[in-house]
């Protein structure tokens, strides 16, 4: 659906995507803080984030009815979150944040191929060509290192899953209201991981948070999930799942600064990342101008 150029609830819906983008580039770096598993760090952040989202909507008054079926689509689009989440923590345990992020930055290329097929329109060359423009960036960005194979594996398996979710919301704005969809489906994803957790035994040997992990814990499924959960669906009335991808890819350039500044010589970027960030940040401002222009072309 193309998006109005002109249009003060589009420009105050991308300000509030960079904001959330800007503290989702915190996560990473509480990620590798955090000394707990990925499963457990995740369980930990949905449960904190659902029951922060709970309060939030009893105080609000909002207790909007759900179809049986949609509520259900819903907690398995938050099997998907959780999937991405665990993934994505999982890829920075085994390499590190830069590495992580910079593969999260595939989200654009996914949402590319994904959107089309699964709203049945018409595939854009436009967001194509942007797409592969963020690969070439990662490409530039990353230093291959073998060492890193499973870590990079997961960090792409985490992008296929955000893709597809960001699509699923994307629908689901349309009706219901952002903290409600975030409700349901961080509960979601916090009763899969549950069921995965008793099913394979392992709240046997279930990591308890260390103290400093806790305020780490609490503010990752605060400010950095609730919070930031709702506002990134929030702006999909107003952008297409794509154009949201296509800012999220921020995160790696603000979650990659913030790592070598915060974490030092364990996540030193090298030369290349700044050639990749500035293509990636090109590709960013560059897209809405060429949409914009595409548009008075079709419109003339």
């Amino acid at each position: 659906m193309p998006e109005k150029t002109t249009n003060p609830a589009l420009s105050k819906n991308l300000i509030i995507l960079h904001l959330t983008v800007f503290v989702w580039g915190f996560t990473g770096i509480l990620g590798q803080l955090i000394t707990i598993s990925a499963v457990t760090l995740v369980w930990y952040r949905v449960g904190i984030a659902a029951i922060s989202l709970f309060f939030y909507l009893i105080f609000q008054r909002k207790t909007p009815k759900i179809l049986r079926k949609t509520l259900v689509k819903m907690a398995f689009t938050g099997a998907l979150v959780g999937g991405h989440w665990i993934l994505f923590f999982a890829s920075i345990k085994l390499s590190t944040v830069p590495v992580t992020l910079v593969c999260l930055s595939s989200i654009t290329l996914f949402t590319a191929i994904f959107e089309p097929i699964i709203n049945k329109t018409r595939i854009s060359k436009m967001e194509i060509v942007a797409g592969f423009l963020i690969i070439v960036g990662i490409v530039l960005i990353f230093k291959f290192e073998t060492q890193y194979t499973k870590g990079i594996i997961a960090g792409l398996a985490s992008a296929v899953l955000a893709a597809l979710f960001a699509i699923i919301n994307s629908r689901f704005v349309k009706t219901y209201e952002a903290p409600v969809i975030a409700f349901y489906e961080l509960t979601g994803a916090f009763v899969w991981i549950t069921i995965y957790l008793l099913v394979t035994g392992s709240f046997a040997n279930f990591s308890i948070p260390k103290l400093s992990d806790i305020g780490y814990l609490v503010l990752l499924g605060t400010v950095c999930t609730s919070l930031a959960y709702v506002a990134g669906v929030s702006v999909m009335r107003e952008l297409s799942a794509f154009r949201v991808a296509l800012i999220t890819n921020l995160e790696p350039v603000y979650g990659i600064i913030m790592a070598f500044l915060f974490l030092g010589d364990r996540n030193r970027v090298t030369p290349g990342f700044w050639i990749g960030a500035v293509i990636i940040l090109s590709t960013i401002f560059l897209y809405p101008l060429a949409q914009k222009h595409v548009i008075k072309r079709r419109g003339r």
